[in-house]
């Protein structure tokens, strides 16, 4: 199952959802972006983690990266040993290993085009990680739900030949030094939560979610492409 899909929801808005951060994300979501801008020159971008567990992080340092300046710090992770502590940036080396950049040749517009990344509490790992970082670096509005909170980082430790003990030997922190484990990412701008809706209200949800982020990206209208 593709773990991104893309459409426009309106000419020049364009509209990403990441289901989970698989080996391909960072890739079909350059592709994803270049058909965008074959249509022309986008206004506005929703970024949509929603319901996201996570993933790869090497995938979610690469969905940061296309939108973030070279080199800027998307996570890095503290713990009590020198080896628990990583600094992870906007750079080719921390996303991908082989092959031409999947953002080399990106529209310079990826890097400033307006955007909101929609959260809630089934946004967990990875996808708090980039969601975290676009925020940090006011590069996007943050809209939804508080976050699950999952950022730790656990080792096993072998004890005899058929147990083991695991401990959390550090934790992930947004580029502000935002502790992401058991607090998750607030949003910027809150929305009603999914747990209030019954029946039919979860479609209207999301709908009227995704017509709040357009709002906020400039476009006025009371319709939004199914």
């Amino acid at each position: 199952v593709a773990s991104v899909r893309s459409r426009l929801l309106e000419p020049g808005y364009g509209y990403v959802r990441i289901r989970n951060f698989q080996e391909r994300s960072g890739e079909d979501l350059a592709r994803a972006l270049k058909d965008f801008y074959k249509q022309g020159e986008l206004k506005g971008l929703v970024l949509d983690v929603r319901a996201d567990p996570g993933g790869l992080l090497n995938q979610a340092v690469a969905v940061s990266a296309a939108f973030l300046p070279k080199d800027a710090l998307v996570v890095y992770t503290d713990g009590r040993t020198p080896d628990a502590r990583m600094r992870l940036t906007a750079s080719r080396d921390n996303y991908q290993r082989r092959g031409d950049d999947w953002f080399r040749d990106l529209p310079a517009g990826v890097k400033k085009v307006q955007m909101v990344v929609l959260v809630d509490g089934g946004t967990a790992s990875a996808s708090e990680i980039v969601a975290g970082a676009l925020q940090d670096h006011k590069r996007a509005t943050v809209m939804g739900a508080s976050t699950f909170g999952k950022g730790s980082v656990q080792t096993i430790l072998p004890i005899g030949t058929n147990a083991g003990l695991k401990l959390t030997t550090a934790r992930y922190y947004t580029p502000a030094g935002r502790s992401i484990q058991a607090k998750g990412i607030e949003p910027d701008i809150a929305l009603v939560k999914y747990k209030k809706l019954v029946g039919g209200g979860m479609l209207k949800m999301v709908n009227t979610t995704i017509r709040r982020a357009l709002h906020r990206l400039g476009y006025e209208s009371n319709q939004v492409k199914e």
